[in-house]
Formats: C-alpha cells, sequence, structure tokens
C-alpha cells in the first residue's frame, strides 16, 4: 500500500467519526416513552473501532513519514514541518497586512487618523514568495506520497 492511500484512509476515518458523532448526538436524548432510530450503544462501539483504526493509520504514516528520505538532509516528516512553517508565516504575513489594509473613516478632522508602518507592497511580495514556496513544496510531498511504500509492522 502507498502512503497516499494510508492518507486517504486516514482522512475517511475523521469523516467517519464526525458522522458517527453527530449520529449520537441525535439519538442519546428521546422524548419520554418514544425510542431512538438506532442503538446509542452500537454507535459507541463502531466510534471507538473507528478510533482505534485512526489511530493505527496516524502512526504508520508518522512511522512511514519519520524514516523515508524526501532529500539528502531531511525526511517526509521535515519536509511536512516546512510546509507548515510556510503556511504559518504566509498565514501571519496575510493577517498584518490584511490589519494595516483595513481604512478608517475620518468624519472630523478632530478624530484620530491612523498611518501604516509597514512596507505593504514588500509584505505582499513576500505572501506571494511564500504561497509559491508552499505550493511547490505541497506538490513535491504528494508526489513523494504516491511513491512511497506505508511502512507497516
Amino acid at each position: 500500500m502507498k502512503l497516499a492511500e494510508a492518507l486517504v484512509f486516514r482522512a475517511d476515518s475523521y469523516k467517519k467519526i464526525a458522522q458517527l458523532k453527530q449520529r449520537l448526538e441525535r439519538v442519546v436524548k428521546v422524548q419520554e416513552g418514544e425510542t431512538p432510530a438506532e442503538d446509542p450503544q452500537v454507535l459507541i462501539a463502531e466510534l471507538e473501532n473507528t478510533l482505534l483504526e485512526q489511530t493505527n493509520w496516524i502512526r504508520l504514516i508518522n512511522k512511514t513519514n519519520a524514516v523515508t528520505p524526501f532529500t539528502t538532509d531531511m525526511s517526509i516528516a521535515d519536509a511536512l514541518a516546512e510546509r507548515d512553517r510556510l503556511m504559518q508565516q504566509r498565514k501571519l504575513l496575510s493577517d498584518i497586512l490584511e490589519e494595516a489594509s483595513i481604512r478608517q473613516d475620518r468624519f472630523s478632522r478632530s478624530e484620530v487618523r491612523y498611518e501604516r508602518t509597514i512596507d505593504v507592497a514588500a509584505i505582499q511580495k513576500k505572501i506571494d514568495e511564500l504561497s509559491k514556496s508552499y505550493r511547490e513544496l505541497d506538490f513535491r510531498i504528494q508526489e513523494m506520497n504516491w511513491k512511497t511504500d506505508l511502512i507497516e509492522d
């Protein structure tokens, strides 16, 4: 099995857990004298099994990512951490840019006037560079996921 397939199964488990939670929420409480549409105990058992499956996928994926080389000096896990850093830095700069772009309308000369303290164009250029780096790294990670065999016990 390829790493990418395991990632799909892990994502499916997240969706199934969310669905089971919603189903449970609908049947844990009913009006007096009514019976629930589904047996809550059966749903709880299915939820527990799905959580175990999810944990297993996460463990196998993490193990594979930790030991599989991405480059000569970086594992897939390292590449994922770098991708997360790029995304976080881009988001932070984007939030700063958003704050600097908010216009303050003044209705009289006595109201406070705000001025930008950053170079908006330079920040936007940095955001664009980070976005490009993120996309390129993400593409390489996805490609590697389809080439890498999942390390199973």
